[in-house]
């Protein structure tokens, strides 16, 4: 197999902000790690740099810092817990860097007991623990209502329950407009770059990561036209330097090329959607020489058009089953069939499709780097947009780094985690298997056999309690790992 190379770009100017502020939430809110050493060996190394798997790697782990990656010959050191793999692939943990994280909500039946209002934030946790289970250590939140994501983050920080390392942008920052009325409680209008540069400010007060703005109106919202920029260059400037020179770095919903163009010429670090960037070859080129990414969000086109269940478009498209078939897990809500979106959107987001599959083409061969995002629900299937990646022309290789060293760079905490690289966190994914031989095994619950989250074994099929009446015989016959 060709060496496939991650093109982490070189900055020719100061347009991005690739600095991670010392005190980042996220981080600070990390758990405990694994005290001691911990030895991997016996598998398959994928360690997102761009290398080959690598089949004779043996990982050594201290106190959840990734120590040393050793040929697979040497001896473990004799204070270290083994851990066989048995021919597994072993990974970096994987990086959502686009999901707006929400609580998937029941609905009661007719006559039933009305759900309590703070209900929600105990079915976010199952979603969020569900997030681990899937080998997705990192999400990065995008917009989401009221302070839930922190509440959420700030109860897995004191030992409530397990979830991924969460990235919040607090509110969204946007212009005056009919988005804010479609979603209340996600969005901070501001108008005027001094009311931008308080709006920023506001953020960073409440725990934000990042920054994240609207340059255009969203194609969820039929009374914002996409096309126009939503806000000025003045405004957009302000926004930037404001979070760059507290050391944050800033990412834009960019739909139509207008808003789209003024987000990259004016630095912000990551572009989100930017489906039409496939007519703009110059700013594809301008993004990969300046170290800009962008996340595609193929998932968020398939479901307003109506397409949730299919990956790929035209003869090559597959069909895959209901994404809430394959929970797999006893808090599954019991939803009814969902309706289908505005008209309007349905045929713009079938355009967009189209699109954005040609902009992904672009953006590989102009060299930008991309980042995976999922942007659809339930917000734990990260697995459905990289499969989505691969039919829309990446090599599972690259459909995967998008997943781990690039999204690990676009969120700026590339020198934290994304790759299996001494002084890394540990937070790494076993999978039953080859996922890049066989990518349909990245949405395969039973597949996630081992998910370490600083180093410390937290979730996968290894870990499962056994059916009642069953054998745990995945958990007793390996080595390393605690059994129930």
């Amino acid at each position: 197999m060709a060496r496939e190379h991650l093109r982490l770009p070189v900055v020719r100017g100061p347009v991005v902000s690739l600095a991670m502020p010392p005190r980042l939430p996220a981080l600070l809110a990390e758990p405990p790690r694994a005290g001691g050493r911990v030895w991997l060996t016996g598998g398959a190394l994928f360690d997102g740099t761009g290398s080959e798997a690598n089949h004779g790697a043996a990982v050594l782990i201290r106190d959840g810092v990734i120590e040393a990656v050793v040929p697979a010959g040497e001896a473990a050191p004799s204070d270290a817990r083994v851990i066989e793999l048995d021919g597994r692939t072993l990974m970096p943990g994987l990086i959502d860097a686009h999901a707006h994280i929400k609580a998937e909500l029941p609905v009661p039946d007719p006559g039933a007991e009305p759900l309590l209002a703070n209900s929600r934030a105990h079915f976010l946790a199952a979603e969020l623990s569900e997030t681990l289970r899937r080998g997705v250590t990192t999400v990065r939140d995008v917009g989401s209502f009221d302070d839930i994501v922190f509440e959420a983050r700030q109860g897995m920080r004191y030992g409530a329950f397990r979830g991924p390392r969460l990235l919040t942008c607090g509110k969204i920052v946007s212009a005056t407009a009919p988005g804010g009325r479609f979603f209340a409680g996600m969005y901070r209008e501001a108008d005027g770059p001094d009311d931008i540069r308080r709006a920023v400010r506001e953020q960073l007060r409440r725990g934000a990561d990042f920054i994240k703005v609207m340059t255009t109106g969203a194609r969820s919202v039929e009374l914002e036209d996409p096309d126009p920029a939503q806000l000025t260059g003045p405004e957009i400037v302000a926004l930037v330097q404001e979070a760059h020179r507290q050391g944050y770095r800033t990412a834009a919903h960019a739909e139509g090329i207008a808003g789209t163009e003024l987000a990259i010429l004016e630095g912000i670090d990551t572009i989100e959607h930017g489906m039409y960037l496939n007519q703009r070859p110059d700013l594809l080129e301008r993004m990969a020489a300046s170290g800009q990414v962008l996340v595609p969000t193929l998932s968020c086109f398939y479901g307003v058009a109506g397409l949730d269940h299919q990956i790929g478009v035209g003869v090559q498209a597959t069909d895959e089953p209901n994404a809430r078939d394959r929970i797999g897990v006893a808090y599954s809500p019991c939803h009814g069939p969902e309706r289908p979106w505005s008209p309007l959107l349905v045929e713009l987001a079938h355009y967009n499709l189209r699109q954005a599959d040609l902009t992904l083409r672009a953006a590989l061969a102009a060299g930008v780097t991309i980042a995976a995002g999922h942007d659809w629900h339930p917000f734990w299937d990260l697995a459905l947009e990289l499969r989505r990646m691969i039919a829309h022309g990446m090599s599972p290789g690259q459909a995967l780094r998008a997943a781990t060293a690039g999204a690990a760079y676009a969120l700026g905490i590339a020198d934290h985690v994304g790759t299996i690289a001494a002084g890394k966190v540990a937070d790494l994914v076993v999978f039953d298997g080859d996922p890049l031989g066989e990518p349909t095994l990245l949405s395969r619950r039973d597949a996630v056999w081992l998910v370490l989250q600083g180093g410390t074994p937290v979730a996968g099929a290894a870990l499962d309690p056994a059916a009642p009446g069953d054998v745990p015989a995945a958990r007793t016959s390996v080595p390393g790992l605690p059994v129930a």
